[in-house]
């Protein structure tokens, strides 16, 4: 199962919830964000419920193609690592 995910704020935030919570429980614990293009602060949260469950589940979650917008509010919440989030300026220099 693939999870297609385009806006991920206040007002998409539950089904998203949901819908990332299902492909988890399914055995899906990479999540690719290359299609977000709306996001608030309920996306930190969003990510932090899943990456619970995939723990729940002894398993590793993975994001990737993280939106700039999103790796700020983790920069700004302080859940970067956390997360397991590389910062873009990382990314680009790994290179």
């Amino acid at each position: 199962m693939s999870v297609s995910i385009t806006s991920l704020s206040f007002s998409s935030a539950k089904g998203v919830l949901q819908t990332g919570l299902e492909a988890i429980r399914n055995g899906q614990y990479t999540f690719d964000l290359t299609g977000i293009t709306t996001t608030d602060s309920s996306s930190i949260a969003v990510m932090l419920a899943w990456q619970r469950a995939a723990h729940a589940a002894s398993k590793s979650i993975q994001f990737l193609n993280t939106p700039s917008n999103i790796l700020s509010l983790a920069a700004l919440y302080g859940v970067t690592d956390l997360l397991g989030l590389q910062n873009k300026t990382d990314a680009e220099t790994a290179h």
